[in-house]
């Protein structure tokens, strides 16, 4: 599959991307431990996951984890960006999903965001994946230092 996603951060207003993974390309591999690469156009909220080590603007597919098992990542919304067939200019894009996670966290996590200690990042549709038909932002939430070994639905963290 020739459609990625690109992956974004906000933290205090600031955009940044984050990392990204190559491989498994709209596949589901597998491993003896539960953990498996999912394909980003099949991401489910309340999925676990484990962010890619090797730093890339694009991705096919993440590590997608139980949520007993430790991990720093959790889709808490996917948000429908309606905007013409034309791709959206990048400021445009990253405005509706900054606002869209913005105002989806606190009914995933329990409290406001401003008032947490997590952070959000988001899987943006690609110039391909947008001419696809992909209009999906991918709201996650993160945490930054020890991983969770459990789902963030109604954590108040």
């Amino acid at each position: 599959m020739s459609a990625r996603r690109a992956l974004r951060s906000a933290a205090a207003g600031v955009v940044v991307v984050l990392a990204g993974l190559t491989g498994g390309a709209c596949s589901l591999i597998g491993t003896s431990d539960g953990s498996h690469l999912e394909s980003v156009f099949k991401l489910q909220v309340g999925q676990c996951l484990v962010p890619p080590k090797k730093v890339q603007a694009e991705l096919n597919s993440i590590e997608v984890v139980s949520c007993s098992t430790p991990h720093t990542q959790q889709v808490y919304a996917l948000a429908q960006d309606h905007a013409g067939s034309t791709y959206p200019a990048p400021t445009k894009l990253d405005a509706f999903a900054n606002a869209a996670c913005l105002d989806h966290f606190a009914s995933f996590d329990g409290i406001p965001y401003q008032q947490s200690k997590l952070y959000f990042t988001y899987l943006l549709p690609s110039v391909r994946s947008w001419a696809d038909g992909d209009r999906t932002v991918v709201c996650v939430a993160e945490t930054v230092g020890r991983p969770l070994t459990k789902s963030l639905k109604g954590a108040k963290l």
